[in-house]
């Protein structure tokens, strides 16, 4: 029988919290940040934690 691997893409965008949350970072902070307004910019740079329904997925792609 074969162990389950990790899905190593997934396990370098989002990591868990010690309850077992799923935090994750905002996106759309990479490139043309010349459009965007500083205090949208600046919320983007924080962390945020996943939704529990898409939650249940992402962790069962990153546990070890």
């Amino acid at each position: 029988m074969g162990k389950i691997k990790t899905h190593k893409a997934s396990a370098k965008r989002f990591s868990l919290t010690g309850t077992g949350k799923v935090k994750m970072n905002h996106s759309d902070h990479r490139h043309k940040l010349g459009k965007k307004d500083t205090k949208r910019k600046r919320h983007l740079r924080s962390g945020a934690i996943m939704e529990e329904a898409q939650a249940r997925n992402v962790r069962r792609m990153i546990i070890k």
